[in-house]
């Protein structure tokens, strides 16, 4: 792929895990894309002080309790058209919602690979029929939804959603580490 071609494809990786952000940089960089990489939020702003990435890929827990729900509000006000693609070990449909009414063109749960990724940039809200199930949700997923929804609004504090939630911290904490998709 040509020079002026890669830099068409400019991507910006949000992800504070600097041995997976490598894999993905370089799994990118052979599809052409140029790749830029930010830690954090602040990174991320200074990255965006001299690029217009045509493409994001943002993990949703960033850290010291940043989410990524900032960075992609951040990047959809810096390039509305930019494609923006959440990533997270944490997946909950509330968390979605809020990414791709926030500007993210597709959520995705780890683990994900960069065919995935790349796959999720071609995703047009809207555009692909989606099954719908008679079965209904099971009161564990219910349980999954209503901690992660509290974890969020206690930007991942286990203590503050233990308390909130009623539970011990500990009994919270094994409810995380078995349903941590990673």
């Amino acid at each position: 792929m040509s020079q002026s071609s890669s830099m068409e494809r400019l991507l910006l990786l949000v992800e504070d895990d600097e041995a997976f952000a490598r894999v993905l940089k370089r799994s990118f960089e052979r599809r052409g894309y140029a790749v830029l990489h930010a830690g954090n939020l602040d990174d991320m702003n200074g990255v965006l002080l001299t690029h217009t990435p045509t493409h994001a890929v943002v993990d949703l827990k960033l850290s010291g309790n940043t989410s990524g729900l900032d960075c992609v509000k951040a990047l959809h006000a810096h390039n509305p058209d930019m494609l923006i693609v959440v990533l997270t070990g944490f997946a909950s449909i509330n968390t979605a919602v809020e990414a791709i009414k926030l500007g993210a063109c597709q959520y995705l749960a780890k683990p994900s690979n960069t065919d995935d990724i790349e796959a999720a940039f071609g995703h047009i809200a809207g555009s692909e029929p989606v099954e719908l199930s008679n079965r209904p949700t099971s009161i564990k997923n219910l349980e999954w939804e209503r901690i992660h929804e509290v974890l969020v609004e206690t930007d991942f504090n286990i203590s503050e959603t233990a308390r909130r939630l009623g539970m011990h911290r500990r009994t919270l904490a094994r409810k995380l580490e078995k349903r941590r998709v990673k």
